[in-house]
């Protein structure tokens, strides 16, 4: 589970922790170091940007069959078509699209010889776009194009998961609301990260005949 030192990664990792054994993954030894009196060596950690780090990371993990890969890090960062500069288009499709593609790739073997599950955290900007959006819903425009693929080139072998939340009470959801000028910041009024896990158990405990291919969960509030 990558994205697993915070958040909605981190939700997901310890909900399914409970039953399964979890490889946790995050950018830095001292974001993945409270993990570590629990998981001991099924931590690791790599910049998903570095395609190297990320095989050297997982032929460490010596991944010969592997139940589930989560993709649940990724970047919020956006900004108007206008005035955002190229490096920023790069950066976040980088961290949202192109390392989940990579990670999947050097994992697919393993996947295929468990038969298991790709899960990927998408987000309900994977639908629809919006003014100054553009570039993260990009993003999971993409990344919804990517695990579609993958659902049809693997169908019958690997299951594939696309889970798609609205606002999540998360510190990237008080980090843009701060850059959004919110100085009244209510998270009781947006998803608990523990929600959106429950909807990664419920595809999780799925019969291996059935497959949710796609789960959306919306705040109540607009």
């Amino acid at each position: 589970m990558t994205g697993a030192t915070r958040g909605i990664g981190r939700a997901i990792a310890e909900d399914l922790g409970r039953t399964i054994t979890v490889l946790v993954g995050g950018t830095t030894p001292d974001r993945v170091g409270p993990w570590s009196p629990r998981c001991e060596r099924l931590c690791f950690a790599a910049d998903l940007t570095d395609s190297a780090a990320v095989a050297a990371a997982v032929e460490a993990a010596g991944l010969e069959a592997l139940r589930r890969a989560g993709h649940s890090a990724g970047v919020a960062d956006s900004g108007e078509v206008g005035t955002a500069t190229s490096e920023l288009w790069r950066h976040v499709f980088e961290v949202n699209v192109f390392a989940v593609a990579e990670l999947t790739r050097l994992t697919l073997p393993a996947l295929r010889v468990a038969r298991g599950q790709v899960i990927a955290i998408n987000s309900g900007a994977g639908y629809s776009s919006r003014a100054g959006g553009g570039i993260y819903s990009g993003s999971k425009f993409a990344l919804r194009a990517l695990t579609d693929a993958l659902r049809d080139e693997e169908r019958g072998t690997v299951r594939v998961t696309s889970i798609h939340p609205g606002r999540v009470d998360t510190d990237m959801q008080r980090d843009l609301q701060t850059q959004m000028g919110n100085t009244d910041y209510d998270g009781s009024i947006y998803i608990a990260p523990q929600s959106v896990a429950d909807t990664v158990r419920l595809a999780v405990d799925m019969p291996e005949a059935s497959m949710v291919e796609e789960l959306s969960i919306r705040p109540v509030h607009r």
